[in-house]
């Protein structure tokens, strides 16, 4: 299943680096290439047959080419008449490249192409159509006579080549492949053979197969899908078990510390944030370290549970590092802990990568000595001279922001100790299964008493100056709004509204007010300086790019301004919304979308509109881009799926989970005979991804 795919028949190294674009490099990758989707070839239309408002498939002869011009000098549409025995059909392209269309396509060649058929003044015609240069029907049995395989092309690699590829993978595969789940798992779900499944999603035999393959609903993908989920589970399995064998420092829980702070609070705690506090307290009495990631959403005060959670663990002497992403959030984090701390006596420290030499040589003596108790801090935490003297517990904020390596280096500072995660970015079950499948989850759903829905609207560019109206109304009643762009300056490539030019524009507009400008490229001292005369009220309008995006507090704030809303992915746009509504105050949320915008963009902004849940948004986020890109970062350490969709694919997830964990329970390193398969199958699965089960 290794063996590189140059030495498959019919490849080459050639071929070989063509299919590397595909991120196909061994054997086994190009088993799991699997078709992006089928036509159904048994019996092709005469074209006089096809019938408009239908997605058909059909076989002709190029009789000519040509430009047609439009109504629009500047456009132009590429024809090309395709012809059969009984008539003929228009295939059309708005979008081309003509010189590569005319070396491709020659007059006299057989073509198979596969669209919607519409008709036309009296014409069939497919736009954009599927297309494959062809000898005769009866030449060829992997091109014709049956369901034919159509799979995702690159340059220079067309559907002749990969079918002839794929058929010699399939047959060799027969001999070589080994199928790991044991036959009483197999038959308890009704799973097919690997090898049946394999043949028949490259090949399929039927009609019925081939329905049951477009609808996603074959036995055959329901295999590879259960497989997926269940060598990911497995291995999730083994080190939550792993972890639980492990042993920490407990503490108790804090009978000094906690009562002081809470008396100082001048609101009620939710009943998701007093849920959460037991949750880590009571992880925190175990002489096994916490693994728990704490979930919420935006403004829904997961930073305060944290910290009221680490009560225990200062309170009995030891320290506390919280590492977060960004450096502005990190300051506005140690303000507010240290103004929580001080009367109680707790020492806590920044630590940042553009201090002094000098203050910083101070500080990490004062870490290394136990002078600090609480260290708030960005990737800086994790440099090779800082040193503690008792780690007790470690929190990472907005921790998929932070790679597997750096979350395991942040733990090694201490002996095994405690470890919190925090997320705002609202995480669907089944991902959370997938993705923190080993950990404790607690999710915190209700927010802070007094707060209203931020009202979410998606505006035009032609509504602009009814829209700065309103700011200027509100402005006046002494609110302060956030402008968001996603470039700092102008660039000659992309049409954008740049941040810089925008704030001196804004400027004008709004002359009765102070605009100032932040971005990601000022230094540290400059952006502190700016976030705190927004935050003391004396900055009424900040124009921003995306470096807000996460944590900053500013009650006062109730407008929120996303310029270019369509460049932003939904999770951002959420975490941008956060940024006001953190008072009793209405707030507003205005995203301007510039035309012309995606189809998905405008999914995502009209789910903006609709809902204000991040969970709910979750959830179109994560059909709309897939587990990997919805987690923000690729660095989880996560295998991916080749098959399974998490959106879809809820039911078996949780069956595979199920089975996963019972062995492991039984079996912790797969030692029992009847599971030595299961063992060289979860090696397969995670071998390049190894690194994950090691990190706490």
């Amino acid at each position: 299943m290794d063996t590189p795919i140059q030495y498959v028949k019919g490849v080459g190294p050639h071929l070989a680096a063509l299919l590397r674009k595909k991120d196909i490099v061994t054997f086994e990758d190009a088993l799991y290439f699997l078709p992006r989707t089928y036509e159904n070839r048994l019996n092709l239309k005469p074209l006089r047959d096809l019938k408009p408002g239908f997605r058909q498939t059909a076989f002709g002869t190029l009789r000519s080419m040509r430009e047609v011009p439009t109504h629009s000098k500047r456009i132009r549409i590429l024809e090309i008449i395709v012809q059969d025995k009984t008539g003929f059909i228009f295939l059309k392209w708005f979008r081309y490249n003509l010189k590569y269309m005319q070396q491709r396509f020659k007059p006299g060649i057989s073509l198979v192409f596969s669209g919607d058929v519409k008709r036309f003044r009296n014409q069939l015609e497919i736009a954009h159509p599927d297309i494959e240069i062809i000898e005769e029907p009866t030449e060829s049995s992997l091109h014709f006579g049956r369901i034919v395989p159509v799979y995702s092309q690159t340059e220079g690699l067309y559907q002749k080549t990969l079918r002839k590829i794929m058929h010699h993978v399939v047959e060799k595969s027969k001999t070589v492949l080994e199928d790991p789940l044991p036959l009483p798992l197999q038959e308890k779900y009704d799973l097919w053979p690997l090898s049946k499944c394999f043949e028949t999603l490259h090949n399929p035999p039927t009609e019925k197969d081939f329905e049951l393959l477009l609808a996603g609903t074959h036995p055959a993908r329901n295999r590879l899908v259960f497989d997926e989920f269940f060598f990911l589970e497995l291995g999730l399995a083994q080190k939550k078990i792993k972890t639980q064998k492990e042993k920490t420092q407990a503490f108790g829980i804090s009978k000094i510390l906690k009562p002081k702070i809470l008396k100082t609070l001048p609101f009620e705690l939710t009943q998701s944030q007093l849920q959460a506090i037991l949750d880590i307290e009571s992880d925190l009495q175990k002489s096994t370290p916490m693994y728990r990631l704490l979930q919420g959403d935006v403004g829904s005060g997961k930073t305060l549970v944290s910290v009221l959670g680490a009560l225990s663990v200062l309170e009995a002497g030891a320290q506390v590092a919280l590492m977060v992403p960004t450096e502005i959030l990190a300051e506005q984090h140690f303000q507010n802990i240290k103004t929580l701390f001080k009367p109680l006596g707790i020492q806590t420290a920044l630590l940042k990568s553009d201090l002094k030499k000098s203050d910083k040589t101070k500080l990490v003596q004062d870490i290394k000595s136990g002078f600090f108790q609480m260290l708030v801090g960005t990737h800086a935490l994790i440099e090779k001279e800082i040193e503690f003297q008792n780690l007790g517990l470690c929190i990472i904020d907005e921790q998929h922001r932070f790679g597997v390596e750096q979350r395991l280096l942040l733990k090694q500072k201490g002996q095994n100790p405690h470890l919190l995660l925090m997320t705002a970015t609202p995480i669907p079950r089944t991902l959370a299964l997938t993705a923190y499948g080993d950990l404790d989850l607690s999710i915190m759903l209700d927010m802070p008493k007094g707060r209203k829905p931020v009202k979410t609207k998606l505006v035009q560019e032609s509504q602009r100056l009814k829209l700065y109206d309103f700011i200027k109304k509100q402005l006046e009643l002494g609110h302060q709004a956030y402008v968001i762009y996603p470039l700092i300056e102008e660039s000659e490539k992309v049409d954008l509204k740049d941040a810089t030019q925008m704030a001196e524009h804004l400027k004008q507009v709004f002359s009765n007010h102070t605009v100032s400008l932040l971005h990601g490229k000022m230094p540290g001292e400059t952006k502190q300086d700016i976030m705190k005369q927004f935050k003391e009220g004396k900055i009424h309008i900040l124009v921003s790019t995306t470096v807000i995006e996460v944590g900053v507090d500013v009650p006062n704030s109730t407008l929120m301004v996303v310029e270019h809303a369509e460049r932003f992915g939904l999770s951002q746009l959420h975490q941008l919304r956060g940024r006001v509504g953190r008072s009793d105050l209405q707030s507003y949320c205005f995203l301007l979308m510039s035309y012309p915008a995606s189809e998905e963009a405008k999914i995502r902004l009209k789910a903006m509109e609709t809902h204000t849940s991040g969970f709910k948004l979750s959830e179109v986020d994560l059909e709309l881009r897939g587990p990997g890109e919805f987690l923000g970062t690729r660095q989880s350490g996560l295998p991916g799926f080749r098959i399974a969709n998490l959106a879809k694919d809820q039911l078996v997830l949780l069956s595979a989970r199920k089975e996963a964990f019972a062995i492991i329970e039984t079996d912790p390193e797969l030692c029992a005979p009847q599971n030595q398969s299961l063992k060289k199958g979860l090696h397969n699965h995670w071998q390049k991804k190894m690194s994950f089960l090691q990190a706490g």
